[in-house]
């Protein structure tokens, strides 16, 4: 299943450089370990945010939701989550 997903993170101001530092290595860590196994298919920046689109391609919601879980960063995160489809005018068989 395919699921466009937006996050937005939304680190304390207050929070020890740090600490946001070592979040995000670990995170990127985890982004990069998803995306070599297919699940996390892409990501795009959202300009002037600390923000982005994603597409996910997962076997349900349920492992969707232990995946955003997993993310370091989620505890700081707004997520909106819609589920895709392919369309039947797409020329890419692999959208499933």
């Amino acid at each position: 299943m395919l699921f466009h997903v937006r996050m937005d993170v939304k680190l304390p101001l207050d929070m020890d450089p740090a600490r946001a530092a070592e979040l995000k290595a670990t995170e990127k860590a985890r982004f990069q370990e998803l995306q070599r196994s297919g699940q996390w298919r892409h990501i795009w920046r959202i300009v002037g945010q600390y923000s982005n689109v994603s597409i996910f391609d997962v076997d349900s919601p349920a492992q969707l939701h232990e995946l955003l879980l997993s993310l370091p960063l989620f505890p700081y995160m707004d997520i909106a989550v819609m589920p895709l489809c392919r369309h039947p005018s797409s020329l890419h068989e692999d959208d499933r």
